[in-house]
């Protein structure tokens, strides 16, 4: 094994020399590649139909190709989700990454194509690991196996009126697809990890990784606390270091690991365990983190992926001004754009990045381009929320006035769930019936929530606190935000709305 690990740690670092190429020549490297990705799709349909082949110039590119969403994109997706070729990428597209969040489907579909996965998604995963081991050279990482903690959606096939054609969690289209090399250097399973029913394939990961030596997990914190602490009650410890002594490290992302970080050191009490954060979605592997004194992503620009941002304050704009990587700021938000060798083309994709640096560049993630709750990968968006609002207050006789809600984070032994305040005009006639109708249209119209509800596993039901009439007028003069252009925040990645009005409440009763 320590044959192994020197081999491939030579491997992994012999990247660091390509990766000092676009930091050393980022806009040369993103000019390059739209220009290759303009070339490789100008035959396609969508190609012609916005005249790829008269594209010699960032100014062609940006007026030829409208910014749009995933709902403006979806009548190209469609046709390719119906089996047709040639439609928005040259070569084939067989395998479709299935997430939650748009605002008129339970589910939306992205299109993955080999080159995103090989050039994409796995150079990226490559790429994690060269970095870490650039950091850590004394690391014995690959000594043993590393712990992919995915999603629950199994493959799936389409109906058989489509051509060979399959969709399921981008975890699961990964593992799918996995080389070899990497199948061996991974537990438990491909059957285990690609179950798709949580309780059960948790309890079978516990039990199959237990006796194994893992070096390194990568997942998201909510699921792998989950895990972390079923394998530490099976094997009767309250330190995972006693199972897997040699474990250095933990991969991270989709949401924020700012509040489960405590959580992972009463897990993990050892000041030599290492965190990583990346930025990956179904629509392509963005960020890594990239130095071990901050938490800033280095922005990956060599991965098939040309990036544009539009300013926040015009995101709503008609025909808002998009910039290139040359004319960001540091510490102004952005919504990103990408294009990629998916054939997503100037594809808004929602989050909102700040770059806290230029010329290297990196990031920080600073939300979504609307309202949301993501704190354990559910991703619910204020039309979701909206939605069941009125749902069950149109089966409990409700009327409402205002609402906020957020999310109440994991403890050690405890489930996480979201908590809202509202305030009613009417009082819903059962405040219990009208929570269980809130959370069952929730699980109905986002299949993300739902995954997360299922048995209590990482969410449990809501809490609904219903405060008194006027309680939002007061909290928002509190803020000195009264006035019509000012809008009582929805929803929120954190807890600072909800504290707030929690704490102006027990005061005023006080």
């Amino acid at each position: 094994m320590s044959i192994i690990n020197s081999i491939m740690t030579w491997v992994m670092k012999k990247r660091i020399h390509q990766i000092e190429l676009f930091l050393k020549y980022p806009m040369e490297v993103q000019d390059e590649l739209r220009t290759k990705l303009i070339d490789q799709a100008k035959n396609t349909e969508f190609g012609r139909e916005h005249g790829f082949k008269d594209i010699h110039s960032v100014d062609d590119f940006r007026r030829n190709i409208p910014v749009r969403n995933y709902e403006e994109h979806y009548p190209w997706i469609d046709r390719l989700l119906k089996g047709e070729d040639n439609i928005l990428w040259p070569t084939e597209i067989s395998w479709f990454a299935k997430s939650s969040g748009t605002t008129n489907s339970r589910s939306k579909f992205i299109p993955v194509s080999e080159e995103a996965i090989q050039e994409c998604h796995f150079k990226g995963g490559k790429d994690m690991l060269s970095i870490y081991m650039n950091l850590y050279p004394e690391s014995g990482l690959f000594k043993g196996k590393g712990l992919p903690i995915g999603g629950s959606q199994q493959i799936n096939q389409f109906d058989a009126s489509r051509k060979q054609t399959y969709y399921g969690d981008l975890s699961a289209v990964l593992m799918k697809n996995m080389p070899l090399w990497a199948q061996l250097a991974r537990t438990p399973s491909l059957e285990i990890t690609l179950m798709e029913e949580w309780e059960e394939k948790l309890e079978k990961m516990a039990h199959a990784t237990a006796e194994e030596n893992v070096t390194s997990i990568s997942g998201v914190p909510t699921w792998t606390i989950l895990l972390l602490e079923r394998v530490m009650e099976i094997k009767g410890t309250n330190d995972i270091r006693d199972v897997w002594p040699n474990l250095e490290a933990f991969f991270h992302g989709a949401v924020a690991f700012g509040p489960y970080e405590q959580i992972f050191k009463k897990l993990i009490p050892h000041e030599d365990m290492h965190y990583m954060e990346t930025y990956n979605a179904s629509e392509g592997f963005f960020g890594i983190q990239d130095r071990t004194d901050s938490d800033e992503l280095l922005l990956m620009l060599d991965y098939g992926i040309y990036y544009e941002f539009i300013p926040m304050e015009e995101i709503d704009s008609d025909d808002p001004k998009v910039l290139g990587l040359d004319e960001v700021e540091i510490g102004k938000n952005y919504a990103m754009i990408i294009s990629t060798n998916a054939g997503l083309w100037r594809y808004k994709i929602g989050d909102t990045v700040k770059f806290t640096n230029t010329y290297p560049f990196r990031i920080k993630i600073s939300g979504r381009t609307k309202h949301f709750i993501n704190a354990f990968g559910e991703e619910l968006i204020i039309e979701n929320a909206e939605e069941a609002i009125i749902t069950a207050c149109d089966g409990t006789g409700a009327v409402i006035d205002n609402f906020t809600a957020g999310p109440r984070y994991l403890g050690h032994n405890e489930r996480g769930g979201h908590e809202w305040v509202i305030e009613f005009t009417e009082q819903p006639d059962d405040l219990e019936r009208f929570t269980q109708i809130l959370d069952n249209k929730l699980r109905e119209i986002n299949s993300d929530y739902d995954a997360k509800r299922q048995k209590d596993l990482a969410l449990v039901a809501p809490i609904v606190h219903m405060v008194p009439p006027g309680t939002f007028y007061r909290w928002m003069k509190n803020r000195g935000k009264l006035g019509g252009q000012n809008k009582v925040p929805r929803l929120s990645n954190n807890r600072d709305y909800l504290d707030d009005i929690l704490e102006m409440m027990s005061q005023e009763a006080s």
